[in-house]
């Protein structure tokens, strides 16, 4: 049986417009540079201030000759010149230099292009004599060593790749004995381990032998879950060896590289620099904040394009080809203030977010003390600025601003809270604190459980179940107490 019925629904669709300017809240400092660059080279109607040697010529009339259809006329409110270029030529937003860091306070930390990790280790298998099928394989064991140095797939699926990709027949013997044979001594000696305890060992071998490496080696060799999970009475009975002598076997083996390849100086990933977004200072005990100037371009409506539009406007005939040109220098002079505006919307909302969240955590920025952020999440700031919470996420996600105590990540700010014994609340991010300083402060060769640290921090007026407190420890990236314990 069919029915029909009368539905009414309410839908919000962004405008193309809208979706851009949420894209550009979004880019943090470098992104936004990238973004800008690529708009400028994209439209040529958007000028940088700066003289251009390849400019653009005024007259229209020059470039297109073939008046056709010189009768044909454009109406004049077909095109607003004083929409483009009423007061533009110094932007507002450029005015006001209070509200940006000074330009002399930028630093740019420059990077060499130096080899890549991989290019290294390939360059170092040169100086082996190897068969042509040794070389093969050895390259393909290189090519297979992630960026901590590790060889992770197992040596039987690197024979049947070597097979497929590299036309290259072998056994896993003749693998495993290039792998250790050459492979293993590359530098940084460690790399091309399958495991973590075959890196360690890798380069305890590599250095000269004396007792307690020679003891070491043993204990990872054969009792390496003794070793990790810390049963440190197991190894001594096992290997009848002191205290002492466990103690410097521990020292011996936590001054290796667990992940060599990391330490690569060349490595492809390099760590990229941050540009903090904003500047918080403390003045004359208040609280300054300036928005990065690098965020606010000195843009402008392009005369030259200006000038096409008067003379095409002032011209008597008009060709066919001339009004098509003169459509598409409207359509570009309307992307460019369009672009404009969007970066002056993109710096009114970060600076109207950042100040609210000062404010807001007014005695943190004051201090640096982490246990007097007040809790607070997204929707606190968006309220106050009367934005969407998702506008706030997307300048907390991806900002940073630089404070007296170091460049932080906006959204370390916000928290969730939770009521202490006196009923107040509190940031979670107070208390994982105070449990990290609990940690730190604890007996070693007694570390406190999950169930202790919850009795101390109710004591301290905190009533956390000790569910709550193995969450917390884990997001600090703190191992369970076993795995704590010292000698």
């Amino acid at each position: 049986m069919l029915k029909q019925s009368l539905n009414f629904k309410l839908l919000q669709k962004l405008s193309p417009q809208q979706i851009q300017l949420m894209k550009l809240i979004q880019l943090p400092t470098q992104a936004f540079e990238e973004r800008l660059k690529q708009e400028i080279e994209e439209n040529p109607a958007l000028d940088t201030g700066k003289d251009d040697a390849d400019s653009i010529d005024d007259d229209l009339s020059n470039e297109y000759d073939d008046a056709d259809d010189g009768n044909e006329k454009i109406e004049a409110d077909d095109i607003n010149i004083d929409e483009y270029l009423s007061d533009d030529e110094i932007p507002n937003y450029k005015t006001q230099a209070n509200n940006y860091s000074a330009d002399d306070e930028e630093k740019n930390v420059p990077y060499a292009a130096g080899t890549s990790f991989h290019q290294s280790l390939k360059n170092q298998l040169n100086t082996y004599n190897f068969t042509e099928e040794e070389r093969a394989i050895a390259e393909f064991l290189v090519g297979s060593i992630d960026d901590s140095g590790y060889i992770r797939r197992e040596i039987i699926d690197l024979v049947d790749d070597l097979a497929f990709t590299a036309n290259v027949f072998t056994t896993e013997e003749k693998v495993i004995s290039v792998l250790k044979r050459a492979v293993h001594t590359l530098d940084p000696i460690g790399v091309g381990a399958r495991d973590l305890r075959e890196c360690l060992i890798i380069q305890l071998k590599a250095k000269e032998s004396n007792k307690i490496r020679s003891l070491a080696i043993a204990i990872l060799e054969d009792a390496f879950d003794h070793f990790v999970k810390k049963h440190y009475k197991k190894l001594q009975e096992k290997f009848n060896i002191s205290e002492d002598e466990l103690k410097e076997v521990n020292s011996e083996i936590s001054r290796l590289n667990p992940k060599p390849g990391s330490s690569y100086a060349g490595n492809n990933k390099i760590a990229e620099q941050i540009v903090p977004d904003f500047s918080i200072k403390i003045i004359d005990g208040e609280l300054d904040l300036t928005l990065n100037s690098r965020n606010a371009p000195e843009l402008h409506v392009s005369r030259e394009y200006n000038n096409m539009l008067k003379g095409y406007q002032e011209a008597t005939t008009k060709s066919k080809s001339q009004k098509d040109a003169v459509f598409f220098i409207k359509q570009k002079l309307d992307a460019a203030k369009w672009f404009i505006d969007a970066i002056k919307q993109r710096q009114q909302t970060l600076l109207v977010t950042m100040n609210t969240i000062m404010h807001y955590q007014y005695d943190y920025f004051l201090t640096g003390d982490e246990r007097r952020l007040r809790p607070m999440i997204l929707k606190d700031i968006a309220d106050k600025i009367n934005m969407d919470v998702s506008t706030v996420s997307r300048v907390a996600n991806s900002k940073y601003v630089s404070t007296p105590y170091g460049t932080k990540l906006i959204k370390e700010f916000f928290s969730e809270s939770m009521k202490n014994d006196q009923g107040e609340d509190v940031s979670t991010k107070e208390i994982k604190k105070i449990l990290e300083t609990v940690i730190t402060e604890e007996n070693k060769k007694k570390p406190l459980t999950d169930e202790k640290l919850s009795i101390i921090l109710k004591e301290k007026g905190y009533p956390i179940a000790r569910r709550t407190i193995a969450k917390y420890r884990e997001q600090l990236d703190l191992p369970v107490a076993r795995l704590r314990k010292e000698i």
